[in-house]
């Protein structure tokens, strides 16, 4: 089966990131978390954050610096354990699993998109996708047809062979998603994935999320950016490490104000 994407017909790899059944266990639940910095006097960075993320969601975390949406994207990308609480991956507790066991959830189950790209600029674009599946253990050639695929997801299936400084700032930002999603994750976690764009090509990578939420992907967001975050299909506010709204929430406090943060950069070709 074959789904349609603004790049064209891709294959539909991202059945685990869809809906199974009327009511699904949630994919990601975050409950009663606390991180606690070890310092004189202590850092509390997250002050019990409780929420849950369905399979299929597009949800943007904003909040200013400090605010403790850093902090709660390694915990819920199992980079870091909670000082309490707990945090349930696909249904598996992090506090319940060793580090190779994490490592191993990590590389199958979760895909991260970074502000900064992490390309190798010595290897192709189709190497730099293809090195996603490197510790899920799966053979060269079909790392390699399932990189092709990812970057036809993206619309780069032009741009196998080319080096990443060949490439536009939002091309690489691609090639950076199509990484993220060649393993077929349950979940993927964008770190400020507009932060090294200008305002068009940053718009035209959210488009790009919204195409693949379409495809049923469950993306997560960080943000800094109101205007970002509101785009999104669901919109969860932080402050001084707490949870502040959730538009999801009908019973929740009023959004913070806070003014908008634009996005920099130079690069003007999505």
């Amino acid at each position: 089966m074959t789904l349609m994407t603004s790049a064209g017909r891709v294959p539909e790899v991202f059945g685990a990131a869809r809906v199974d059944g009327d009511r699904p266990r949630p994919l990601l639940e975050v409950d009663q978390v606390t991180k606690v910095y070890p310092s004189e006097p202590p850092v509390t960075a997250l002050r019990g954050v409780s929420f849950t993320v369905a399979r299929g969601e597009l949800v943007g975390f904003v909040g200013p610096s400090g605010s403790g949406k850093t902090t709660l994207l390694h915990l819920m990308g199992t980079l870091d354990r909670p000082s309490s609480g707990h945090v349930r991956v696909t249904g598996l507790d992090v506090e319940q699993l060793s580090d190779r066991e994490l490592a191993a959830l990590r590389a199958t189950r979760i895909g991260f998109v970074f502000q900064q790209f992490f390309l190798a600029e010595h290897q192709s674009v189709l190497d730099n996708v293809a090195d996603g599946l490197l510790y899920a253990g799966v053979p060269q050639a079909e790392r390699r047809a399932r990189a092709l695929d990812a970057l036809s997801m993206v619309g780069l299936e032009g741009r196998p062979h080319a080096r990443p400084n060949q490439l536009s700032g939002g091309q690489r930002q691609r090639v950076a998603i199509a990484r993220a999603l060649v393993g077929s994750p349950a979940i993927v976690f964008a770190d400020e994935p507009t932060g090294n764009l200008d305002q068009a090509t940053g718009q035209a990578i959210l488009g790009l999320f919204e195409d693949l939420h379409d495809l049923g992907v469950t993306i997560v967001v960080i943000t800094h950016d109101r205007d970002i975050a509101a785009r999104l299909g669901r919109r969860i506010e932080m402050l001084d490490g707490q949870i502040v709204f959730d538009s999801a929430d009908k019973a929740a406090v009023s959004p913070m104000p806070a003014p908008r943060a634009h996005s920099s950069g130079k690069d003007h070709r999505p």
